[in-house]
């Protein structure tokens, strides 16, 4: 991101607020300014840190070297040096190792479960709930797991009207 924060003018905005409701807005933040709208910044690690932090953790990960995707040619150790995928089947390829360092980045979840701030009022965590409900209740319907989807329907009924 190389945008210069929209609140103060002038820092480099390195904070991206996305809001989804009513309609999609982004907002480009400097840290200070970010701060100023009550939203606590959390240091990340960059993948490759975490990686090199996983790789002295993890005895015998040489093992790993010569993996290589059948679809995109991407070997472990490539990956171990660029920090990036080569490819979606990199995922399932490289699982055993790189489980561990998503829940890692995820605070323990094997999966992307997304980002509130931290002091978001009770309605953002409401509204996000809510959005969370409707997939759950999406994939209920496809899998024909309608008994779950009823559950759900009336989970997000109760948000909705308390």
């Amino acid at each position: 991101m190389n945008a210069i924060c929209q609140r103060c003018k002038e820092a480099r905005a390195t904070v991206l607020i996305t809001d989804c409701y009513p309609e999609k807005r982004e907002l480009h933040l400097c840290e200070s300014c970010a701060a100023a709208e009550g939203i606590l910044v959390k240091q990340t690690e960059t993948t490759a840190a975490v990686l090199q932090e996983l790789m002295k953790q993890k005895a015998g990960l040489s093992k790993f070297d010569d993996m290589v995707c059948p679809q995109c040619g991407m070997t472990f150790r490539e990956f171990q040096l660029k920090g990036l995928l080569g490819c979606p089947h990199d995922y399932e390829v490289f699982r055993e190792v790189l489980t561990p360092l998503i829940e890692r980045a995820h605070d323990k979840a094997s999966h992307h479960v997304g980002k509130v701030p931290a002091a978001a009022d009770s309605t953002l965590h409401k509204r996000t709930g809510i959005m969370r409900l409707q997939r759950e209740l999406q994939s209920a319907i496809e899998q024909e797991n309608y008994e779950l989807a009823a559950r759900v329907r009336d989970q997000i009924r109760s948000l909705e009207n308390p």
